[in-house]
């Protein structure tokens, strides 16, 4: 990586939750799931003209409607009896505007803490949520929950609830791969009351369990080479941390604009450059296996779309892209036998385009264990798009997926020389505010998302410890040169800790 409506404020006007009327219960499933008996089974409590049912339904002819034209709380609830001790799982389809002061779902009175799902910003598309309980009481309340500002919605449809697990995202991570250029000119990170913190252990202990480091194969600064992933490498593991290793295959930024060969690779005929891409693959995963921190997982070339090193490994000369794909693919698990193969395609909500992709990789015979995706909302769709495809590509591929680069802005405030990537078009293409929240929101809204999707490994930050600091710019050819990314940092200017940190305890 580097390259909708209007918000009222939610008026003041006293609405409190009213006392609900008995839910009917069912034995141990829900009535009317599909809202295809208008509320039948259900109750409401609050703003109850909010809560209400019409024509459009996810796979029926109705859906839930909560929305009213002025602000509003309102929840509609079942409660379901007879349920045998362990855990269940509600499932359902939700579609929203977003950006309300709090809307999730929730399963309550179960015998064990409340667990909620944020309601996301999900664009046209319906999204499925799910949300696990231990049951220890032999019921459980299903509560779909709005407070929302004036004109705001959501919709419900397809609720089920039943024995089982979903488990949360295996993979809650962050890309810092910048982080000891940072610290050497000058970075301090500090928690969220100001003392400051060793970055990875403060990470660490806002649950980010997987550390993303890129690796350059002859970088002019020194930097993101071995001996600089090495170190990193040690300091998360120091901190409980996995890794994702983000092989470019470039002495600098690799991406789907740009894959240029390292310049000791340039003049190599095409043998010989698969064994040098062979080589260096198996040299850097070899030494982290060595000393003791393997890579959990390995992506073989960083957002290749368009292919890498080009033009040999171009997206218009296949039979080369699979042969560089699968020596790096046979190099990872020579070097590292335990550690996943990852292909990492961006733009996320393209459905169309990956499945052309994954198809040529396929017909080829390339070997891999992980589809990995960029997603970031202000570029390359909806929630509801990305959950669709990655839906699709588990499917159709049957492999795990995962989002490997994602962010949002906190502020539309530069914080050096540098223009920011991160402006007001693309906030205002994204959805979200430029506003702590709305980073936490946005955050926030991604993990669920993707904790909805079957066979979904998590969600990796993209450089969250990127501050700016003079000398330590995104051109490794220029010191002078500075940070556009600042903004999308998950600590502010002052090097504080930022709300959506947190996000990650939150699955």
């Amino acid at each position: 990586m580097l390259r909708r409506p209007v918000l009222v404020s939610i008026l003041s006007l006293g609405l409190i939750l009213g006392a609900a009327t008995p839910a009917l219960a069912s034995p141990a499933g829900v009535t009317n799931g599909g809202f295809e008996t208008g509320l039948s089974g259900w109750s409401e409590s609050g703003h109850r003209d909010a809560s209400f049912t019409e024509a459009g339904g996810f796979d029926g002819d109705t859906r839930l409607m909560h929305h009213a034209s002025t602000a509003h709380r309102v929840e509609t609830t079942q409660s379901v009896t007879g349920l045998a001790r362990g855990p269940h799982t509600l499932s359902l389809r939700v579609r929203s505007d977003g950006n309300q002061p709090d809307a999730y779902v929730s399963l309550r009175h179960c015998g064990s803490g409340e667990r909620r799902a944020a309601i996301p910003r999900t664009g046209d598309l319906w999204v499925r949520l799910a949300v696990t309980v231990t049951v220890t009481g032999g019921r459980c309340t299903i509560v779909l929950h709005s407070t929302a500002a004036a004109g705001q919605w959501t919709h419900f449809d397809a609720v089920s609830f039943g024995p089982g697990s979903a488990p949360g995202p295996a993979v809650r991570g962050a890309d810092v791969s910048h982080i000891t250029k940072n610290e050497d000119h000058g970075a301090v990170y500090r928690d969220f009351s100001g003392p400051r913190r060793d970055p990875f252990r403060l990470l660490a202990a806002n649950d980010v369990n997987y550390i993303r480091l890129k690796v350059w194969v002859d970088p002019v600064d020194g930097y993101n080479d071995l001996a600089d992933t090495l170190v990193k490498a040690r300091r998360a593991h120091a901190a409980g941390q996995q890794l994702l290793i983000d092989f470019h295959y470039s002495d600098a930024w690799a991406d789907p604009g740009k894959q240029n060969k390292p310049a000791a690779w340039a003049s190599l005929p095409f043998p010989a450059l698969v064994d040098a891409l062979y080589a260096h693959t198996f040299d850097v995963l070899a030494a982290l296996r060595a000393q003791g921190t393997p890579a959990a997982m390995a992506q073989v070339g960083n957002e290749i779309n368009g292919g890498m090193l080009w033009p040999d490994g171009r997206w218009d000369n296949w039979d080369g892209l699979a042969a560089l794909l699968t020596a790096g693919s046979n190099a990872v698990k020579a070097a590292s036998p335990s550690t996943r193969v990852v292909l990492h395609l961006a733009e996320g909500g393209d459905n169309g385009a990956h499945r052309w992709w994954f198809d040529q990789a396929v017909s080829r015979g390339v070997p891999f264990d992980v589809i990995a995706v960029s997603h970031y909302v202000y570029w390359h769709g909806t929630l509801g798009e990305l959950q669709a495809n990655l839906m699709d590509l588990s499917t159709r591929y049957g492999k795990p997926v995962m989002v490997a680069e994602t962010a949002y802005g906190f502020t539309l405030e530069e914080g050096d020389h540098e223009t920011n990537i991160f402006n007001a078009s693309l906030a205002a293409a994204g959805g979200y505010p430029a506003t702590p929240r709305g980073q936490a929101d946005a955050l926030r809204d991604i993990l669920t998302v993707v904790a909805g999707v079957p066979d979904a490994l998590g969600v990796v930050y993209w450089e969250p410890t990127w501050t700016a600091v003079p000398g330590a710019g995104w051109d490794p050819a220029d010191p002078t040169s500075g940070d556009g990314w600042e903004n999308q940092a998950l600590f502010d200017y002052s090097g504080r800790a930022l709300p959506a940190l947190r996000v990650f305890t939150r699955f």
